[in-house]
């Protein structure tokens, strides 16, 4: 997974540590039951949104890492494969504004 971990800390007289990792939301899916599985069921990872972050690529050139979410996010919700052409939403937004 891209996660960064930024902050890693031991809770005095315990054996537990609380760790601060960035997580895209795209790959953080399955994983809690990941951590889980992987410590034997003793990490309890508690998640909230911090921030927005540009992912760098280009959506349209296939290879990139955006292009390769847009994919899978377009199958993911059932529709169709490949991005739609501009022409479809222009003539929409020609006839709601009269441009």
């Amino acid at each position: 997974r891209r996660g960064h971990v930024f902050e890693e800390m031991q809770v005095a007289g315990t054996p537990m540590f609380v760790v601060k990792a960035y997580l895209p939301v795209n790959e953080s899916f399955g994983f809690t039951a990941d951590l889980r599985s992987n410590t034997g069921g003793q990490a309890f990872p508690q998640c909230v949104f911090d921030h927005w972050q540009v992912l760098p690529g280009d959506p349209l050139d296939s290879g990139t890492k955006p292009y390769t979410v847009v994919q899978e996010t377009r199958k993911r919700k059932g529709l169709k494969e490949g991005l739609p052409d501009l022409t479809q939403y222009l003539d929409k937004f020609v006839n709601v504004y009269g441009i």
